[in-house]
This record gives structure tokens, sequence and C-alpha cells, in this order.
């Protein structure tokens, strides 16, 4: 088995590659896994609505979403999309 030995100089090196390394992670943006479906009380946090309002906007059609054994599923970007398409500019 061969001894390799190392000196405070490939130390050095090893610290300063270690920080470089440690600050490219950092700055890089940290992206969340974006879920593509959702369930209802993941909807209520987003919009930050009632149940009864959540119900509302399903039956209204306002917010399309899939049943499936008993559980309400709805697609994030359909929200997201139903959320642009309400948007009212105020600019003018």
């Amino acid at each position: 088995m061969p001894t390799s030995i190392i000196t405070s100089d490939d130390l050095r090196e090893f610290k300063m590659e270690l920080l470089e390394d440690l600050k490219e992670l950092i700055q890089k943006p940290i992206q969340p896994k974006k879920k593509k479906y959702l369930k209802s009380a993941e909807v209520m946090e987003m919009l930050q609505v009632s149940p009864g309002t959540l119900q509302n906007l399903r039956i209204n059609g306002t917010l399309p979403y899939s049943k499936i054994g008993g559980i309400i599923f709805y697609d994030a970007d359909e929200i997201t999309k139903v959320i642009l398409e309400n948007r009212i500019d105020n600019s003018q």
C-alpha cells in the first residue's frame, strides 16, 4: 500500500478549491421542486382562501380539477394560468 505525504501547501490548495465550490453553491438560486398536481390544502394555502371559497371556485368553473378516489387534484400550471387570466392592471 503506497503512502503519500500531504503537505501544508496541499491543504491550502484543497481549502481554496473547497471554498470556491461552496461559493458557487451559495450563489446559485435554490429552485424548489415544483409539484405538477396539488391537493386542496395546498391550493388553499397557495391562494389564501377558505375551504368554502375553494369549493365555490370549483363549482363555478373558475378552477379546473380532477377527482380520483375522493381526492381532488389541481394542476399547478392551470392555477397559475387562471391567476394570470384574471389579472387586473391598474397602472393606467
